[in-house]
């Protein structure tokens, strides 16, 4: 594990090896602002997976593929083993 930073100083909180790359916000709505690290990394094309964790309340899935998830279903998801395997 670990985590990103760009020359331009866009991070990612958490690199789990080349499967995942997760932001966990703060914010009942993730908007595109919050979502500049992860599409700067998803550029580079290294993870399998973009997710965001936040207190929104429904799960959705971006334009360009990055998964949101409301905290509670993202913990039981990752309870389940559909999120690391």
């Amino acid at each position: 594990m670990s985590y990103w930073r760009s020359t331009a100083q866009h991070e990612v909180d958490l690199i789990i090896g080349d499967e995942i790359a997760l932001e966990i916000k703060a914010t009942s709505l993730v908007s595109d602002k919050r979502l500049r690290g992860l599409r700067a990394l998803k550029e580079e094309g290294l993870q399998k997976r973009y997710l965001v964790i936040s207190t929104d309340q429904a799960r959705r899935i971006t334009n360009d593929g990055i998964e949101i998830y409301p905290w509670q279903e993202f913990l039981e998801e990752l309870w389940s083993g559909n999120i690391v395997c």
